[in-house]
């Protein structure tokens, strides 16, 4: 076996040779650490990584795997961690200067949750500032003059450079979707509350999701499986039965998946290439794609605004009293809006969310699969200063439904140009068939 090609193999590819010894986790780890010597000069994923540990974890988990104990599915298996979610063994800095040095005692749930699959704690991928404010340094692998999207700029742009084959993200309004998008990836925001964020700087409570980006299908639905679960210091999970995601994934849908594709009031704002390429793909797709107009969405950015802002100038508190200059003018700006909405304001939003997304499910049941909808404006803008515009995923992660962007096309810039599709809450099985339905009718055809 080519040991320099090992960063390219899937992660349930990499899991299963690692657990029957036809490679070593140290191997794949060194294979992941020589394509970061060859990309990260040029794209700058990295907020931390040490090699050696990242080394000394793969010599670890080898031995393991020779004691002849029970291996979890994700054994050997290198993943980054956006720099928002805290690892005990190494620093946590929230893209903040306010936070440099910044090494937290106890591992996240989530992280915690990986190592318990047999995950390799690769790094911290760098976030923008508090995952909601100024850009970071990373870059687009595709085109180092663009953004890799934000705010989980790392984690998208290192999966899709081959560094790792699996990262963590976060989403508040669109920082998983978009920059999967952006970067040419697979991203899977799942239904809120499904995977624990204890030990995950907050932005916004009722907004704030872990999410996932990998290269295929299979290895978000392996992860998936890896990460959700009840912790009672996340109020917002609850206890539920084990749904086996990946083999639900790989299931054929008992009938073809119809689709509702949802062009939102703000359609015009999406660019011409990529307007076109949504009605070439509907064509593709013809009578199993119906356009539909969804009541109360001009309204509904407000709504999330709303809730945003003021949940940030909660979670930020310590910071606004005590390093306010040091904050970016848009966190800033965020802030002082939330500080000032009423509070009225801020319970009819969440009023009216709540029945918003009762009309989705309503949608849900009676006819569609998964809606069909742009993940950006198109493809991504040039320049590291904007991540890009949210607008197409804010709704989706408002309402806590589940969400997936597919790499599936291509902008007139040659850039990639994904397609989002969501599901019902609690759908995320469901979500992840349909979208392997739609990959593999699409790579079919």
């Amino acid at each position: 076996m080519d040991l320099t090609s090992l960063h390219a193999l899937s992660a349930t590819e990499a899991a299963r040779l690692v657990r029957e010894g036809a490679i070593s986790s140290e191997q794949l780890v060194a294979a992941c650490l020589a394509r970061v010597r060859e990309m990260d000069a040029r794209i700058e994923a990295w907020a931390f990584l040490d090699p050696d540990h990242a080394l000394a974890q793969g010599r670890a988990a080898d031995e393991f795997r020779l004691s002849g104990a029970p291996l979890g599915p994700l054994h050997g298996v290198p993943v980054g961690i956006k720099d928002i979610i805290d690892t005990a063994d190494m620093p946590t800095e929230n893209g903040s200067v306010l936070h440099a040095g910044r090494t937290p005692s106890r591992d996240a749930a989530v992280v915690a949750l990986l190592r318990a699959a047999g995950a390799v704690i690769m790094g911290k991928t760098v976030t923008t500032e508090f995952a909601c404010g100024a850009s970071g340094k990373t870059r687009n692998p595709h085109n180092p003059a663009h953004t890799p999207g934000g705010s989980s700029s790392g984690s998208a742009a290192g999966v899709a450079s081959g560094m790792i084959p699996l990262a963590l993200g976060s989403q508040t309004g669109g920082s998983v979707i978009r920059p999967a998008a952006y970067c040419g990836v697979f991203g899977l925001k799942p239904t809120f509350g499904l995977i624990p964020r204890h030990g995950m700087s907050r932005v916004a409570r009722s907004l704030d999701h872990v999410g996932i980006f990998a290269r295929n299908l299979e290895d978000l639905a392996l992860c998936l499986e890896q990460i959700v679960g009840y912790d009672e210091r996340d109020p917002d999970t609850r206890p539920r039965a084990r749904v086996p995601y990946l083999v639900a994934s790989a299931e054929e849908p008992p009938l073809p998946p119809v689709f509702a594709f949802v062009k939102t009031p703000r359609w015009d704002r999406v660019d011409v290439d990529a307007q076109k390429a949504f009605a070439e793909l509907a064509g593709r797709l013809g009578a199993q794609l119906e356009e539909v107009e969804v009541a109360g969405l001009e309204e509904a950015w407000g709504w999330q605004q709303t809730i945003m802002e003021v949940e940030m100038a909660d979670s930020f508190r310590r910071e606004w009293a005590k390093g306010q200059a040091r904050l970016s003018p848009r966190i800033r700006g965020r802030i002082e809006r939330g500080l000032r909405t009423p509070a009225s304001d801020y319970l009819a939003a969440l009023t009216r969310v709540a029945e918003l997304t009762a009309g989705f499910t309503e949608m849900f049941e009676q006819r569609y699969d998964a809606i069909l909808t742009p993940p950006a404006t198109g493809t991504a803008p040039l320049g590291l200063e904007s991540t890009g515009d949210p607008l197409f995923c804010a709704i989706w992660t408002m309402c806590g439904m589940p969400a997936v962007t597919l790499p599936l096309m291509t902008g007139a810039n040659g850039l990639p140009l994904g397609v989002q599709l969501v599901g019902p809450r609690h759908g995320d099985a469901r979500l992840l068939r349909t979208a392997r339905w739609l990959v593999d009718t699409l790579r079919r055809a």
